[in-house]
């Protein structure tokens, strides 16, 4: 009987057919299954960056290895960086921050947080530098990303501009704590830095806190002849005056109408507050010229410091007040030094 040798190299070729129609088969059936994944999946994302791109905040996702993976369209608008062109790349090359205060770059944002585990709030002076160069002031955090077995996956960086919140308080604070028209610090704040300074001179035996009460002779008579108009322009130039007068650590406040007072700190004794308030009074002196008119201008000044027990400063700053009346009452361009021993000496 002969064999037909045909036949088992034909069944072999069948079986080889089967295992590779049916490995077809599954492949086809998997990228099928896979493709009905991927796209349940970005049914299930696309409400999710819907939100995520509708925020008024730019948010960045990076990976584990800090590499960019999203970008919202604000991210894209603060940055500059499209999300195509940004993504993969690391984090500090597209969001450049800067904390102003100390002129250093914020490099290592994602290995810190991811490091930490713990959200990063940016610094309160931080800048973020656009692609095209622009320094834009921004806030919030970065915080870990992490999966449902509480592993870091990556890091959310969440971003807003804050540069008209921040000329919003500025001007709050302006408004608070200066006066309006000299731009000099006002009663309150004159008072906080007053505490501050006899505080410090409490924990040092040598260190003395002097304060020149100052009230314009005759303002309001010019106030009178020339108008408001031209009494506002006198106070502020007498504002700018007395500000050459000082040091750079010294205060010079005005308090209402035409009565300012000064604080001296780390002065040696009643003699540096009376070298200060005769240098006021030569320069007060000193004509001054206001929309043609020639100007001049003296000042009565009460002077006492923090010596002889007396560390409360709304005290020290009634002594000043009553050698100020002491000194206005002996006629125009005196000082007068408060003396809580031998009550007021007159210069």
């Amino acid at each position: 009987m002969k064999l037909n040798q045909k036949e088992p190299s034909q069944s072999w070729k069948d079986i080889v057919k089967k295992i590779a129609e049916t490995e077809l088969h599954l492949a086809a059936e998997m990228a099928i299954d896979q493709h009905k994944i991927n796209t349940k999946m970005q049914e299930e994302q696309q409400p999710m960056v819907a939100i995520i791109n509708s925020m008024q905040h730019a948010v960045v996702v990076t990976d584990a290895y800090g590499c960019i993976q999203f970008m919202n369209s604000m991210a894209e608008a603060l940055t500059g960086w499209q999300q195509k062109e940004a993504y993969g790349k690391n984090l500090a090359e597209v969001v450049k921050l800067i904390d102003k205060d100390i002129e250093e770059t914020i490099e290592s944002l994602a290995t810190q947080t991811i490091v930490t585990g713990a959200i990063l709030y940016l610094p309160d002076n931080c800048v973020l530098v656009a692609k095209d160069g622009r320094e834009i002031l921004v806030g919030d955090y970065a915080a870990p990303v992490r999966d449902s077995n509480e592993n870091i996956t990556g890091v959310v960086v969440v971003l807003q501009e804050v540069t008209q919140r921040k000329l919003m308080e500025s001007q709050l604070l302006q408004n608070a704590f200066y006066d309006g028209l000299t731009a000099l610090p006002n009663r309150a704040l004159f008072l906080d830095r007053l505490k501050q300074a006899v505080e410090r001179s409490k924990r040092r035996i040598d260190y003395r806190v002097g304060i020149l009460f100052l009230d314009l002779d005759s303002f309001q008579e010019m106030n009178d002849r020339y108008g408001h108009a031209m009494g506002d322009d006198l106070l502020v130039a007498i504002a700018r005056r007395l500000e050459s007068c000082l040091r750079s650590g010294d205060t010079v406040g005005r308090f209402s109408g035409d009565e300012f007072a000064v604080l001296l700190e780390d002065i040696k004794d009643i003699h540096d507050a009376i070298n200060v308030a005769k240098r006021i009074q030569d320069t007060l002196g000193l004509p001054l010229t206001l929309n043609g008119n020639l100007i001049s201008t003296t000042a009565s000044i009460g002077i006492t410091i923090n010596q002889g027990g007396c560390d409360q400063p709304e005290k020290l700053l009634q002594n000043a007040d009553a050698a100020m009346y002491h000194a206005k009452q002996q006629g125009k361009a005196r000082y007068a030094v408060f003396d809580a021993i031998d009550s007021r000496k007159q210069s």
